[in-house]
This record gives structure tokens, sequence and C-alpha cells, in this order.
């Protein structure tokens, strides 16, 4: 099967309708009024520096999602929706050369269970253990961010990523909590030369993660019992050359998550389970003038042991997308991607899933056609819209979409967002 052939297969109706539905709903208003705000802001408001060792900076996005099936970040399959706002806050600060304090609180509105998330996003003391022009080397405690991929540190910030909604394959919303940071320690070493720059990254720590959206990810239900993450490990190795022209990186996890059932147990419980969870991702990107390719490829083994051995598994899918960025001048940016994940190498179109329980196949796989534009107001001020083609439904958020049996497998996303950061 040729994943290009059929899934560019773009409907003129199927765009008319998008059209109609964005400039007559009361969502293109709110944009506008979003729009006018943000202008009158001005352009020079980079950081707030309330001494000189001290920085606040922040961050503000308000997207708007419509699908033509299915649901992301609310009920956008109806006139879309307005549900999906990232707002952030955070505080620097530097005793001496030595020490940094830092800390980031997060207030997001993702869809249905995230109404209203307000959380501290990472919290954290770094320290430079010793500094020279060569070597780095240094420790962080507390909540530190997650150093997966090319992404995930900055996931939460419009302006640092590619696209309003990241690729699904590598950087899924199903389990953002678990991905985005941990609590505990991290050791980070850096080596520079003329060849270009080695950094260092291994952390152990025990991820966030919201009980129900890790027993949705994990278990595709609500069951009454609990489940959570335990200590886990965490590791990237990166290269970097030519201020970022080049740019490599291989980097894992070792993630725990543990269920206990409801005590007393009843029928409709689970037994205890141990889910470990093992991605790699490998990474590559070059930023060239005007051009930026990214692609970037993860193997996905999920080993599950269970308390009789109903459940027990071992299976590995993969993931992988390329994308490509083409700068047109220092404000207009057009990004093309395509985007695939496989929940299961053995298995990649889900038959063997199907026939065992009776869910349909494309929920095990899905292929995505993304297209989109960014322009910049200001140093600021960012407005981006995307089109997304998709074939499956492997990453679609389980919150938004409860009953498997009814979501659709060819499906569109159109999103647009406006964000502000000083």
């Amino acid at each position: 099967m040729n994943p290009l052939k059929p899934s560019l297969m773009i409907k003129k109706n199927d765009i008319v309708i998008f059209t109609r539905i964005f400039f007559s709903s009361n969502y293109f208003k709110h944009g506008l009024f979003y729009l006018i705000v943000f202008w009158n802001v001005p352009s020079s408001i980079q950081a707030i520096e309330l001494a000189d060792t001290l920085s606040l900076h922040g961050f503000l996005t308000q997207g708007y999602f419509l699908t033509s099936g299915n649901r992301i970040f609310g009920e956008s399959d109806a006139n879309g929706s307005l549900d999906f706002t990232e707002a952030g806050l955070n505080v620097s600060w530097n005793p001496n050369a030595d020490l940094r304090l830092a800390g980031q609180v997060l207030f997001r509105r993702a869809g249905t269970g995230h109404e209203h998330d307000l959380e501290l996003d990472f919290g954290l003391l770094d320290y430079t253990v010793f500094s020279t022009p060569d070597h780095l080397l240094g420790t962080r405690f507390g909540r530190f961010k997650n150093p997966l991929g090319l992404y995930n540190d900055t996931r939460d910030v419009l302006s640092t990523r590619p696209t309003i909604l990241l690729p699904q394959s590598i950087y899924l919303e199903r389990t953002r909590d678990l991905a985005l940071s941990a609590d505990g320690g991290l050791l980070y070493g850096e080596h520079r030369s003329e060849a270009g720059n080695i950094l260092l990254e291994i952390g152990a720590g025990v991820p966030r993660g919201n009980n129900l959206d890790t027993e949705l990810a994990y278990f595709g239900a609500d069951y009454p019992g609990e489940t959570e993450p335990k200590l886990s490990y965490i590791g990237r190795l990166s290269y970097e050359r030519e201020g970022g022209k080049y740019r490599a990186a291989i980097s894992s996890v070792w993630l725990d998550v543990r269920y206990q059932p409801k005590f007393p147990a009843s029928d409709d419980d689970l037994p205890p389970v141990k889910d470990i969870f093992i991605p790699v991702i490998f990474s590559m990107q070059y930023n060239g003038d005007p051009f930026s390719i990214t692609a970037e490829y993860a193997t996905r083994r999920i080993q599950r042991a269970s308390l009789g051995h109903a459940l027990d598994l071992d299976i590995t899918g993969y993931s992988y997308y390329l994308q490509a960025v083409y700068q047109f001048d220092e404000n207009w940016q057009f990004i093309a991607r395509y985007d695939a994940l496989y929940n299961n190498r053995a298995d990649k179109y889900g038959k063997g899933y199907q026939a065992i329980t009776k869910r349909p196949a494309y929920t095990q796989f899905a292929t995505d056609w993304t297209f989109g534009v960014r322009y910049s107001l200001t140093a600021s001020f960012l407005i981006a819209a995307e089109y997304h083609y998709i074939n499956g439904t492997a990453w679609l958020p389980y919150q938004d979409n409860l009953d498997p049996n009814d979501v659709e497998k060819h499906w569109q996303i159109f999103s647009i967002a406006t964000s502000f950061r000083f």
C-alpha cells in the first residue's frame, strides 16, 4: 500500500464547508478581537528584567480547531472549538554565576478533562559544577522538563514549535503529561570544539501523570483503580554544529507505569498491571536559508506484565515524520509535513487487533499530511494556521472521543492560533 496515494486527496467541498463555518461563526469575531488586542501591544516588549539577576517571561496562546469528524480540544466537529489556551509565566533568578533557580506556572485549557488546568510546569535548581571554554558539567534538581526529541522541552510555547499541533507520531497529546516533565534530578555535560558541540543529559525521576489520561492512553478505558507512574529514567545525546545549522540527537525513556485495582476488587476491574514503555527517538535537523528540514524516527516498545498473565503483552510500534520549512522572508513561513504512527510493527494496519477486540483496525495507525503558514507580526506576536488530512486515529485524544467505535477513519483538521510572548 502506498500511503502517499489516497491520503493527499483533498475535496473542494470540504474546504468550502470549513471556510463557511469558520467565517460565519462567533469564533471568527473572537479571532479578530485577539488580533486587534495583540496588534496594539508594543513590539519592543521581550522580557521583564526585575533586577540584574532576576527576569520574568511569559506567553499566551489562543487556538481554534475545526474538524470534519472526530474531536480534538473540545467539540471541534460542530462549529469548531476555542477550547485551546496555553498561558505561562516563568521567573529565573541567578544569585551567582553557577546557580540558577527557575520555575514556570502554566495554565492550559485543552478539551474534555482539561478545561482549567493550572500546574507547576517546571521548578528547579540548576547548578554548574564546573565550566571551561571547552567543557561544562551541571545538575538540575526539582521538576525538570524531559529532554526528549527536538521539541519536548519547549512544546508549550507556540513560537518554539514548528506547528500549532506538533507531529503526533512523536509528541502525542494523549500522553502529554507523562512526557512533559518529571520530579527528580538531571545530570548534563557539554563538550565544545571546532567540530561541533556534544551534549549529554541523563535523568531519573517520577513523571507527572494525570490518572485518567494515563489510564485511557494505556488501557483504553477508565477503570475503578488508580494508574500512576513510578521512578523512570531518561537520556538524550545530541550534537550541534555551526550554531545549530546541523543538529542530531538520540533520546530514550524507560517509563514505568503501574495500575493498582480498587479494594475490594470488582468484576469490572483489572488485576495489578506493570507497563514498561521504552521509546527510542532518532532526530536530525538542517537549518539553512531559506530551507529547514527535520526528521525524527522512533521505535516504541511496550512490555506489560499482569497478575494472572491475562493482559501480558510485548509489542513494538514505530513512528516517524519528515518536515520541511520554507522561510519566505523574516516574517512569513510555510510548513509541510508527512507524519506516520503504527502501534504494532507486527500488525501494522490493526487487522489482528480488530479480530481480537472487535474495535476498528484504524485505531492502531495514523498518517497525517500537514500544511501550514505562520506570520510574525512582531518579535513578540505570531499568527499561525494549518490544515491536516489524516487517515487513522492512533493518536486521537481519548477524552474527547471516548467510544472507539464512533470515530471516523478519514478526517481533517483546520486550526488557527495567535500567540504573544515577552
